[in-house]
């Protein structure tokens, strides 16, 4: 037997070339205990070694996985910019347009359509102003996502009539001083058509009831009802 090249306790092989032993895995493979049940160093720290590349495989593979795997049914242009692909029929027109999830009508239709005349006034659906039609009937834009609206037919102040075709109801605001500052005034009117439809009471309480979610920060009212009562009234 012959002694071991760094430590003389451990006895070796004479068939085996001390010098070569540490390399050698015929003689003690990595994992296998030295006398009274030690490990060598080397062994020890491959075992470590291999714990700690065991530990840490998966989690990372997992990781990895979940971060690349699409949605189902996403494609990769609104996987990687956030946004739907979205069909909007505005005014008798169908628009493609790609949006983040939480646009609001309103912002689509001012932002992304250049649709203007719908106003953003308080932006919380307290002052009407960005009154628009939906199906026939009165919504406030601000208070709705565009990607609620696929398949809907919208209608905005633009779709209610141009200064060459005008609308009853504008031609009846325009008699009757129906606005100040105007920037009300689309939202009064979309309102104001959209009543033209309800089963409103004949009298201006009833008008002034039904138009209660319109606020006019200029205090036309009373023009604004008189102009209201004109088409009805000559509508009936």
């Amino acid at each position: 037997m012959a002694k071991h090249p760094t430590d003389p306790k451990i006895e070796v092989p004479s068939a085996v070339d001390s010098e070569s032993y540490p390399d050698s895995d015929a003689v003690a493979p990595p994992s296998e205990a030295t006398p009274n049940n030690r490990l060598s160093r080397r062994s020890f720290l491959s075992h470590l070694g291999a714990a700690g590349l065991v530990a840490a495989a998966p989690p990372a593979l997992a990781s990895t996985s979940a971060s690349q795997a699409p949605p189902p049914g996403a494609t990769e242009e609104a996987l990687t910019e956030g946004r739907v692909a979205l069909n909007l029929r505005v005014n008798g027109q169908s628009h493609s347009l790609q949006l983040d999830p939480r646009t609001t009508l309103l912002d689509c239709l001012r932002e992304n359509l250049e649709l203007s005349g719908t106003k953003k006034g308080c932006d919380h659906g307290q002052c009407g102003a960005c009154t628009v039609h939906v199906n026939g009937r009165r919504v406030n834009a601000c208070l709705s996502f565009a990607v609620m609206h696929r398949n809907d037919e919208i209608t905005t102040i633009e779709g209610i009539g141009q200064p060459d075709h005008l609308h009853p109801m504008q031609v009846a605001f325009i008699e009757h001083d129906g606005y100040q500052c105007g920037y009300c005034t689309s939202g009064q009117i979309m309102s104001a058509v959209a009543v033209l439809k309800e089963n409103v009471g004949p009298t201006d309480a009833d008008v002034k009831q039904a138009m209660y979610g319109n606020i006019c920060r200029c205090g036309a009212y009373s023009n604004i009802v008189a102009a209201v009562q004109q088409v009805r009234h000559s509508s009936s």
